[in-house]
């Protein structure tokens, strides 16, 4: 005889689908728990970022009139029609644009070798070289710039040399120029680059690579094809670090560049405290933090979707 079952009405058809569908008390309490311990953190960044920024919003849509009191009570878009139909604004963007492009290329053309062969090293030279690279990290920013303003002044060290040497006749305009803005960045922010792609080789298998060179392959190879692919994530995190903290670097470009070579910081802060029309400065940090935002992510996509193709 054969028996059959009937599924009782109203019953599940699949055994232990309520249970999984009923969260347990223990997976409960580890969720209060975790959210207990994310809300302080959670509640900080809102305190120290969110609300300034959306301060700064509400900011830029003020308008402003220097014969009535500066800023108005009105709300417009004014200032962000100005910033997008002014030439003048679109040099500056297009300046910063280039500056931090150039500065993210040579960090990566100086900080990964660099980080490469400290990586090779041992030690105790290892952990010297590595401490003379991040040591710069300890001091201000601001005392590293003033230390190029006096390097390459016209009566800096750097001329004082070429001088002597004969290879000039006078004192070259080093300060004040996109070069001399340029090198002061790259010394600020290549540490950053190196500290990223050491995290990455941290993890690479010197294995790898030994039996590369076994099997025939030479350091260029090996290094082109084995060592440089597994790298990759360091170069691009630590390339992302560099072109957002240049595009919205203030001292070094105020310091180095002066009021011959504006950036978007420089301008934003001009606007603040030169000309006192706080809403078009806070127009102009909205849309820089808007254009950062918006590059970082389509390179970040574009890089996800290059390598989702690439590893199938």
């Amino acid at each position: 005889m054969n028996a059959t079952t009937s599924t009782p009405p109203g019953a599940s058809a699949v055994p232990g689908m309520k249970a999984s569908a009923a969260i347990s008390p223990e997976i409960a309490s580890q969720r209060r728990a975790a959210w207990t311990l994310v809300m302080p953190a959670a509640l900080f960044f809102l305190v120290l970022l969110a609300v300034p920024l959306v301060l700064t919003f509400v900011l830029s849509l003020r308008g402003f009139d220097p014969n009535l009191g500066g800023v108005l009570p009105t709300i417009s878009l004014q200032h962000y029609a100005d910033i997008l139909t002014d030439s003048y604004f679109y040099e500056i963007f297009l300046r910063t644009l280039l500056l931090s492009v150039g500065v993210t290329v040579l960090c990566v053309l100086v900080g990964v070798p660099e980080a490469y062969f400290l990586f090779r090293m041992r030690d105790p030279w290892r952990s010297l070289c590595l401490v003379l690279v991040l040591g710069p990290l300890l001091i201000s920013v601001v005392v590293r710039t003033l230390g190029w303003s006096i390097l390459l002044g016209r009566e800096g060290l750097v001329n004082t040399v070429l001088m002597k040497l004969g290879l000039i006749g006078h004192p070259l305009q080093m300060l004040f120029t996109m070069g001399a803005v340029t090198v002061a960045l790259v010394h600020v922010l290549v540490p950053l680059m190196v500290l990223s792609v050491w995290t990455s080789l941290t993890r690479l298998d010197p294995a790898i690579a030994h039996a590369a060179r076994s099997l025939g392959a030479g350091r260029a190879t090996v290094m082109w094809r084995v060592v440089l692919p597994q790298i990759t994530p360091g170069i691009l995190s630590g390339s992302l670090i560099v072109f957002a903290l240049t595009a919205s670097a203030f001292a070094t470009p105020a310091l180095i560049g002066g009021r011959r070579l504006k950036v978007v910081a420089t301008t934003a802060y001009d606007e603040f405290l030169g000309s006192l029309n706080w809403p078009l400065g806070a127009a102009i940090a909205i849309v820089l933090l808007i254009v950062n935002v918006a590059i970082i992510t389509g390179y970040n996509r574009a890089l996800e979707r290059r390598f989702t193709r690439r590893l199938g």
